[in-house]
């Protein structure tokens, strides 16, 4: 039987780069990872929206 590891949403939010892509690791409140796989445009719309959001922030 395979060894079975909690499934808990603690941890670092993280990107790795693998052979064509970025692979996003979210940690989940309640437990588990959202994991999304973005190519690099992706990964640009992905910067400028968030970007966005933080200015959005920052005005209030």
């Amino acid at each position: 039987m395979a060894a079975m590891k909690p499934r808990t949403g603690d941890g670092p939010m993280e990107v790795t780069k693998e052979a064509r892509s970025l692979v996003m690791r979210i940690p989940l409140e309640g437990g588990g990872r959202l994991v999304v796989e973005l190519n690099q445009e992706e990964a640009r719309n992905l910067a400028d929206v968030l970007n966005t959001a933080v200015s959005l922030i920052n005005k209030k």
